[in-house]
């Protein structure tokens, strides 16, 4: 649906009564700006490939059992995460094009990682915010008409869902709230520096955030959109739920900085952010799927290794996903 109903809650120190913001980030680019990028600046866009053959596909186990946790890479901010018994997706997203229509918008260049015949039975869902190549509506009824699973959501995001499909069972919490999940898994929805739409009239109207995992291997630290600003966001994380095994960071859809650099990290910022959160390790992604921003296809991936080499990390820290790749930790 185009225009999200807005949420009815208490006054926080992230909600006036009508929208939500973050006290320390910065607020989504005005129409204005929009058009000076897509008008004016369109020659400076890179052409992707139509399409780019995956050289991974995963066919996942049933289930992961004991003190691993197994991540398979789907594809975009896309992952399935199995640990603790549990089958976990972050951000699921199958569809072809990410956009309010079937026949327009961004389209994916890359199958994803796993063919969603070959999921096993999926427990959670886990989805960041509302921006359509994260909150997919088609694949979510997909997922409750064969799994059924719990989907995990920031504040006012479930009635997006539900409005559009009753049989998605969508449970909505707020910033700092820790869920949950069984078998000794949980999740903590903490704050990051983006913002979140449907449509042209309902900016805000529904909260965002990013994800603590704790599982047997560690925490967890997936981010699923996030601009870097400060840092403060990475470093609080650390300072409230350190230490962190893993972190996944986005690492695309960052051209032209002067319009995304509040809302999507670019790989050097992504680093400085790993050194902020002190994750022992982290995976990129946003990236290579669905062509959002200016850069090239491969600029994100290229540009990561740089930014390590100049950091002095090395590079296994740090590793681009390519869809259908698996990390076991």
């Amino acid at each position: 649906m185009s225009r999200m109903k807005t949420y009815d809650g208490p006054v926080s120190d992230h909600f006036d009564g009508l929208t939500f913001f973050d006290p320390d980030g910065a607020p989504p680019r005005s129409l204005g700006e929009v058009l000076r990028w897509q008008l004016g600046g369109r020659g400076q866009r890179a052409d992707w490939p139509d399409w780019v053959p995956n050289p991974h596909s995963d066919t996942p186990p049933a289930r992961v059992e004991g003190d691993k946790v197994r991540l398979s890479f789907v594809g975009h901010a896309s992952w399935l995460i199995q640990t603790g018994g549990l089958n976990i997706l972050v951000d699921p997203v199958w569809s072809s094009r990410v956009s309010p229509v079937s026949f327009a918008g961004p389209k994916r260049h890359n199958d994803p990682g796993i063919a969603f015949e070959k999921l096993p039975k999926i427990d959670i869902v886990l989805v960041s915010h509302g921006h359509y190549d994260h909150l997919d509506i088609a694949t979510l009824s997909r997922l409750a008409k064969n799994f059924a699973p719990r989907v995990i959501t920031p504040l006012g995001n479930d009635v997006t869902m539900r409005s559009a499909d009753a049989s998605i069972k969508a449970e909505a919490f707020d910033w700092h709230e820790r869920v949950e999940l069984g078998g000794g898994i949980a999740v903590t929805l903490v704050p990051t520096r983006h913002w979140s739409a449907r449509g042209m009239f309902d900016r805000n109207k529904a909260l965002w955030a990013s994800f603590v995992l704790e599982t047997p291997a560690g925490k967890i630290y997936v981010v699923c959109d996030s601009g870097y600003g400060d840092g403060g966001h990475f470093r609080r994380v650390a300072e409230k739920h350190g230490p962190l095994r893993l972190a996944i960071l986005p690492i695309g859809a960052y051209e032209p900085r002067w319009f995304m650099r509040d809302q999507h990290m670019n790989p050097e910022d992504a680093v400085k952010a790993l050194d902020d959160c002190g994750a022992q390790q982290a995976l990129g992604h946003h990236h290579g799927t669905f062509q959002l921003t200016d850069e090239a296809i491969d600029a994100p991936a290229k540009a990561l290794v740089e930014a390590l080499d100049a950091a002095k990390i090395p590079q296994e820290r740090f590793v681009a996903m390519k869809p259908g790749q698996v990390v076991e930790i």
